[in-house]
């Protein structure tokens, strides 16, 4: 199982960035019930080891790609943010250690196994995958935009993605009578 989870952590991001249409340098967001992937409730059986295996595939590709990752806390800690302090330079850290029963076991070795980690209580990121329905959106740029991923599973647990796209903003659009709608 473990394997199959690598695999499938590293599918999910490689779709991503094909749909969302990822630059280097762009942000990603990852939310992840461990206990959903291994068939539980969320945050009812966070799993240390299936949150080293799904990190590590989901750091590895995000490096190889120049993507900047951000890690969801879960709601004990008001779903913060696990960053890497160069990567996002002006946000302001708080004082918490994600623990996997407070942070959960994704944020926990989102924070152990980066350079030089902080959290954050908010980022806007360019793009987010939700494993386990964690509800990410609140740290993604306005406008998300759902993705349909093909690669939708990760272990028991259903992955969502978004994408952002800059806000419509007055003036006329094409397709639409020259009055503002």
């Amino acid at each position: 199982m473990i394997n199959n989870l690598s695999v499938q952590a590293e599918s999910v991001m490689k779709e991503l960035k094909e749909k969302a249409g990822l630059k280097s340098g762009d942000s990603v967001v990852v939310g992840c019930s461990t206990s959903e992937i291994i068939g539980s409730k969320i945050g009812s059986n966070s799993s240390p080891d299936v949150a080293k295996t799904v990190f590590e595939a989901i750091y590895e590709y995000a490096k190889k790609e120049n993507l900047k990752l951000a890690f969801q806390c879960c709601e004990h800690l008001n779903r913060a943010i696990v960053i890497e302090k160069e990567d996002f330079p002006l946000a302001e850290a708080v004082n918490v250690v994600p623990q996997p029963k407070a942070g959960g076991s994704m944020a926990t070795q989102a924070y152990a196994h980066f350079k030089n980690p902080v959290v954050v209580e908010e980022i806007k990121a360019d793009a987010g995958i939700d494993i386990g329905f964690t509800l990410i959106g609140m740290h993604l740029k306005k406008v998300a935009v759902p993705l349909r991923l093909d690669n939708n599973k990760i272990g028991e647990a259903m992955v969502l993605a978004a994408r952002t796209r800059p806000k419509f903003i007055g003036g006329i659009r094409a397709g639409y009578d020259d009055k503002l709608l």
